[in-house]
């Protein structure tokens, strides 16, 4: 598996970083991890934190068993800042939660082979629990919420038992959400339960205010796991480059000099939550967030009023808040890295600094570009410098650069256009169609159902990115997108797929979305043979969900038959087929319909097949 090439630019920034510093003073007064992070966090928040981490390893077990698990931790960290000469203060925080895990009686029975991590040694041990979270919260039934009445009686009856056992449900079916984000979330909920059990109709009050709540958790829920998978998948280089475009078009005033110290900082941060280290992951994050507080003069105007918040409402909100206002005064991009006559000798002399200034100076001007744009961007202006420095007039090659990063930009933008162009003219299941036959013939391997659940999702990205203010459009869509693809990639991984698309999914992060709009049909893959049994048409037809779920279902099984099956003909045979669930369900006798037009679809439209 490759990265991308220009990733080398970030090997790791060599500076002594705030949370560092602070961490070796820290390690100088507490020998015990334990010790220093329930100082940091204090009891509350390091009970909590400590029940998500349970919880989210730990999926089946009951809230009591979780609960009785925490109590251990927090009993120890009590023991421990009493005395750290206990040999269990000077474990890792991994390693204590991991222990107790494995001392768990009847592990084996609840969870089967993950129970054998338990002979391995750490870090072994570790990975092999990482890789048994699941990313998926269809493992567990449907959380059922209680009604109004309920809800507010034992909020009431006991506030901290409320809230405890909803923390442990949201850890329980989102293992990869960040430990912070779930307090944080908590604390709205709270907030809107306490306001809304004193309203005269509570029922539509809770509505209003937990709904929000609830799909920002699905989303974020969505997004770190997609984070987890990119670290895992494409590495912490590429990963700490993507964080340094978005960190430099959030914080467009701060110098680079500010930008690239938070920016290894909140990359590993990223990776202590993603290796389930909550606890740590919580308290560097706060660290980050209080420094960035420190200097609000230099990093962001539209952060005073989250730096104001208790430390748990404050982490999550300056993470969420938005982009600050670009400079007005920032000069032409071109001066530096396109006109200079020395661009060259900077290039080969100061190589990865210059790129990741670079990278750093175009996301600042460019706010509503995505970060894999900006990757992407990157990228192309390393490539044409390897080029051009080579040419004996290197300043005329690479005075071409803006011009050839300009035709990438707008080629994504017509991109953008079109498909929303599409989606206004077509509806969501008319370019759902589109998008099915477009994916269908590109990776005929997968099933029928995923293909039609991939472009359901795609289709949600236009519905909502679509609307979007034009400027918006490109970052949004191109955000979402990549959640889409990573889940597809991910999806897909364990299948006999063709290898174009394991090249898109697995080549470079930053073309992952431009390779697969690229991608042709799938010109090695094996037609099955015709059977008439693939295409059976009821009375069942005649409900219009049914009929919808029906055709695309057909749409897949065509083009599976044919991958060169053109749009034209496609249109025919779903046109046809409309003209006969009409036709049958204005009929007499539905069925009897459909047994004698049903096969006549089937013969006209098997010479295209068969062809």
């Amino acid at each position: 598996m490759k990265q991308l090439a220009f990733i080398s630019f970030l090997l790791f920034f060599s500076f002594a970083t705030t949370r560092d510093l602070k961490r070796f003073a820290r390690d100088a007064e507490h020998q015990s991890e334990i010790v220093h992070r329930f100082n940091d966090l204090k009891e509350e928040n390091f009970k909590a934190i400590a029940m998500i981490t349970f919880a989210q390893y730990l999926y089946k077990c009951p809230y009591e068993e979780i609960f009785k698990q925490t109590k251990k931790i927090v009993d120890l960290a009590h023991k421990c800042v009493t005395s750290e000469e206990d040999p269990e203060c000077s474990k890792t925080l991994s390693t204590i939660f991991l222990d107790e895990i494995c001392h768990i009686p009847e592990l084996g029975k609840a969870y089967g082979s993950m129970a054998n991590c338990c002979r391995k040694a750490d870090p072994e041990r570790h990975l092999c629990f990482l890789s048994f979270k699941h990313s998926d919260p269809g493992f567990l039934p449907p959380y059922e919420k209680p009604e109004p009445e309920v809800i507010c009686k034992k909020f009431q009856e006991d506030k901290a038992l409320f809230m405890g056992h909803h923390i442990y449900e949201v850890a329980r079916r989102h293992p990869f959400l960040f430990g912070s984000t779930i307090l944080a979330l908590a604390i709205e909920v709270e907030h809107s339960i306490e306001f809304c059990c004193k309203e005269a109709n509570v029922k539509i009050c809770l509505e209003e205010k937990l709904l929000p709540i609830k799909e920002r958790v699905l989303l974020l829920s969505k997004i770190n796991t997609y984070f987890c998978g990119i670290l895992e998948k494409f590495g912490e280089r590429t990963y700490e480059t993507e964080i340094l475009a978005i960190v430099s078009q959030k914080y467009p005033k701060a110098p680079f000099s500010e930008i690239k110290k938070i920016v290894k900082d909140i990359t590993h941060v990223h990776m202590e939550c993603c290796d389930g280290d909550m606890i740590e992951c919580t308290d560097d994050r706060d660290e980050i967030v209080s420094y960035i507080c420190s200097k609000q003069d230099i990093f962001s105007s539209k952060i005073k009023d989250c730096c104001e918040k208790p430390v748990t409402e404050r982490s999550e909100c300056v993470v969420m808040a938005e982009f600050d206002d670009k400079p007005a005064d920032l000069p032409s991009i071109a001066e530096k890295y396109i006109e200079d006559k020395e661009v060259c000798k900077h290039f080969t002399e100061e190589h990865d600094a210059f790129l990741a200034e670079f990278l750093y100076e175009y996301s600042r001007r460019h706010p509503e570009f995505s970060s894999q744009m900006l990757l992407r961007i990157a990228k192309g202006y390393q490539s044409l410098l390897e080029e051009c420095c080579k040419k004996e007039n290197a300043p005329e090659c690479y005075s071409h650069a803006e011009e050839k990063l300009r035709n990438h930009i707008q080629e994504t933008q017509e991109t953008v256009k079109t498909n929303c162009d599409l989606l206004a003219g077509l509806g969501d299941y008319g370019i759902q169609k589109v998008i099915l036959a477009r994916y269908t013939r590109k990776m005929p391997q997968v099933s029928t159902e995923r293909l039609i659940e991939i472009s359901k999702e795609m289709v949600g990205v236009g519905s909502k990115c679509c609307q979007q203010p034009e400027d918006s459009r490109l970052s949004c869509s191109e955000k979402r997108m990549s959640l889409v693809i990573h889940n597809m990639c991910r999806r897909v991984e364990a299948l006999p797929i063709n290898e174009k698309v394991r090249h898109c999914c697995n080549d470079s992060y930053a073309d992952r979305r431009p390779c697969f709009t690229e991608l042709g049909t799938d010109e090695n893959y094996v037609h099955p043979l015709f059977s008439p049994e693939v295409f059976t048409f009821h009375e069942d037809l005649c409900t219009a969900e049914i009929q919808r779920s029906k055709e695309l279902i057909m749409l897949v099984n065509i083009i599976k038959l044919k991958t060169t099956v053109t749009d034209e003909e496609l249109k025919k045979i779903c046109t046809d087929f409309t003209d006969m669930v009409q036709k049958c369900c204005k009929a007499e006798n539905h069925e009897t319909c459909f047994e004698t037009e049903g096969p006549k679809l089937i013969a006209e439209s098997q010479a295209i097949f068969t062809v």
